[in-house]
């Protein structure tokens, strides 16, 4: 993927510090199970920080996200992946993003930064796309981005693999991430 340089103008960008509001944004997640379909689940705890400045290639973006808070939409489920065979949320009750550097590619804009999970920290870009920035009708300002990523379960030392008989794993190595954040301007 080639860098290409940042000199993009969006419209209705502004500097300064947003938060994700969590009533309209999403922490997502989607692995393959049985090798035949995905289970997707999402994190409803988390705070997530953006600050845009002068130079949009100086901003930043850290989250922290409560581990506990996993919802598949299944109890049980949600129940074992809290435990040491996953998350083991005792230990290790959150996981962190810090972005190193932000770039612009042909295919539009990638966020550089370290993941921590389960006491392991990697570097784990984000696709993101700038969906906008605008006004909404309490007189704030509000800014959304969607990104994505793939992260593999062993490179976090969470190495649970069941075999299936006809070949293959109950759950697969490779997780997908999916944000959609809507962030509100802090005064």
């Amino acid at each position: 993927m080639k860098t290409v340089p940042a000199t993009v103008v969006m419209p209705g960008y502004l500097v300064g510090t947003w938060k994700a509001d969590p009533v309209h944004s999403e922490v997502a997640f989607s692995v393959r199970h049985l090798m035949i379909s995905k289970t997707r689940g999402r994190f409803t705890g988390y705070d997530v920080t953006i600050v845009t400045t002068e130079d949009l290639l100086g901003s930043s973006v850290t989250a922290t996200i409560d581990l506990a808070s996993i919802d598949t939409g299944h109890e049980m489920r949600d129940n074992h992946l809290r435990t040491a065979d996953y998350l083991e949320v005792e230990k290790y009750p959150t996981m962190s993003y810090s972005s190193t550097g932000i770039r612009r590619t042909d295919d539009g804009w990638v966020i550089d930064g370290e993941l921590t999970l389960h006491g392991v920290t990697r570097q784990v870009p984000l696709a993101v796309e700038v969906n906008g920035f605008g006004s909404d009708q309490w007189g704030g300002q509000r800014a959304g981005f969607s990104a994505t990523a793939a992260i593999s379960r062993r490179d976090f030392g969470i190495d649970i693999s069941v075999p299936l008989e006809a070949g293959g794993v109950v759950v697969a190595d490779k997780v997908s991430i999916s944000l959609e954040i809507q962030a509100v301007l802090q005064k």
